[in-house]
């Protein structure tokens, strides 16, 4: 059967213990393409995970491996959690997946977003090879850290896919993500 993971970013320790903001996995567009998914009957998770205001990664892997992973997943990751799918599947060669989109994928490329060792690992530029897709998606409008960390990150992985967008910012002020749905639902390019 068919399922996807959706992962949220980095978390603002304030914003998460306010109980006006919604918790990061039930924020932006998360909850809207998780609903999409399951109307399609694709299983669709967000998980909360671990203390995202400092996220460590040990903690972050437990919680993605409580989920069954096989080679129909579609796993999103936004912001840090897209940096975060990066390290588990480049550290898990073993894994193999379905499609990979990286919403403003960020791996704290100055190290000054306190993430400590988070983002301290090698890319596996063989990880597309595992997947049936994996694309990026970065906005022209968002902040300078996605702009590196995309860089980075296309650089060490020649053969990842890439779509720039427009006046989408971080991704974060948008509810309805129609783009990223129809990404993940045709069939691979």
């Amino acid at each position: 059967m068919q399922n996807a993971i959706i992962l949220h970013g980095k978390a603002n320790q304030t914003k998460y213990y306010d109980p006006a903001f919604d918790s990061p996995s039930n924020a932006s567009w998360l909850p809207w393409l998780q609903k999409q998914l399951l109307m399609r009957d694709i299983l669709a998770q967000t998980p909360e995970m671990p203390l995202p205001w400092k996220p460590e990664y040990s903690a972050w892997s437990k919680e993605l491996g409580r989920f069954n992973i096989t080679p129909e997943t579609i796993l999103v990751g936004h912001s840090c959690g897209a940096g975060f799918l990066l390290r588990y599947l480049s550290e898990h060669s073993d894994v193999y997946v379905g499609k990979v989109v990286l919403v403003a994928p960020w791996i704290d490329p100055d190290r000054s977003g306190g993430t400590g060792e988070f983002f301290d690992f090698t890319f596996d530029s063989r990880l597309p090879d595992r997947t049936i897709q994996t694309t990026i998606f970065v906005s022209k409008d968002d902040f300078d850290g996605v702009h590196i960390s995309t860089k980075i990150i296309r650089e060490a992985i020649p053969s990842i896919g890439h779509r720039e967008f427009t006046k989408h910012g971080h991704f974060l002020q948008i509810t309805e993500f129609p783009e990223l749905r129809d990404e993940l639902l045709t069939a691979a390019r």
